[in-house]
């Protein structure tokens, strides 16, 4: 993964989509155990604005560009460098809402990671809109 990040990848539409999958399964983890108390819904939407901020400095730092006649993304190290700082962030941030007793369902990582990906494309997705290059055809 790291290295494909690094020599660049097609970019597909459908990928935009993964997020939001992530998103709502954790979702159904908060909601389908139980969790989805003030405390835990507070801690959450805390995660989440994290996660989204998080998402749009790594955004930032991923690189778009033609190749082929269609979109192409390319990781730099600086990406990589965020991608640690945002496991670092979400490891001390997991303990921290463990203190006033938030439950373990309330911090769901699948979630967190989504929102981490959401927030990557309104960062670099204008650049990509704005180039009017198609994005690459879907895998069969």
């Amino acid at each position: 993964m790291i290295v494909r990040g690094l020599r660049g990848e097609p970019l597909r539409a459908r990928e935009l989509w993964a997020p939001l999958v992530l998103i709502g399964l954790g979702v159904r983890t908060l909601l389908g155990r139980g969790t989805a108390s003030g405390a835990n819904l507070a801690w959450t939407t805390a995660a989440s604005a994290l996660g989204l901020v998080l998402g749009a400095v790594r955004g930032r730092a991923i690189v778009a560009f033609e190749r082929d006649g269609h979109l192409w993304q390319r990781y730099t190290g600086r990406t990589f460098l965020y991608v640690v700082s945002t496991f670092l962030a979400m490891a001390a941030y997991d303990p921290a809402a463990a203190v006033p007793g938030t439950a373990p369902d309330a911090r769901p990582v699948r979630s967190a990671l989504g929102v981490g990906f959401l927030g990557e494309a309104p960062a670099g997705g204008h650049r990509v809109l704005a180039s009017g290059t198609p994005f690459a055809a879907e895998r069969r």
